[in-house]
């Protein structure tokens, strides 16, 4: 058991995906930071609001006895956004350079054919066996067709 944990962490997948995992984390806090400290903050001064997720509260709305909480429809564009541009920096930033480094390794190597299937290698012998016999139909000297022969007629 322990050689198969080995050889699956030894074939790098595992380990690709810790690495992603750890740089996907860092990176979603540089992206959240600049969209709460810059993206918000520009938005919210173009509507007059101190930043975005202040920007349009919905309510409050009270069920009961209770005090409401108001819907704070800017917390979940904010949301939004930082999803939004955490995507498009992953894409540009990540999968775009490795489809293009794949594309250019992808060139250099030349695909070899695939060799015929089995059954297609029978059929071209036995092609190969019929044109090598004789032809019964072109057996006379002439080289013209020999008549069909009928059975006697008594």
């Amino acid at each position: 058991m322990g050689q198969g944990f080995k050889d699956f962490i030894a074939r790098g997948n595992v380990v690709d995906l810790a690495v992603g995992v750890a740089i996907g984390a860092a990176f979603g806090a540089v992206v959240k930071s600049l969209v709460d400290y810059f993206i918000n903050p520009l938005i919210g001064w173009i509507f007059g609001q101190p930043d975005l997720t202040e920007l349009w509260d919905i309510g409050p709305y009270t069920w009961g006895d209770e005090g409401g909480e108001p819907i704070k429809v800017g917390v979940i564009i904010s949301a939004l956004l930082t999803f939004l541009f955490t995507a498009a920096a992953i894409y540009f930033l990540v999968v775009l350079p490795l489809n293009a480094l794949a594309a250019h390794r992808k060139r250099g190597v030349e695909a070899e054919p695939a060799a015929p299937a089995e059954d297609i290698l029978l059929l071209q012998e036995i092609r190969d066996l019929l044109a090598a016999r004789p032809n019964p139909a072109t057996a006379n000297d002439t080289g013209s067709p020999t008549p069909p022969t009928y059975p006697p007629t008594a």
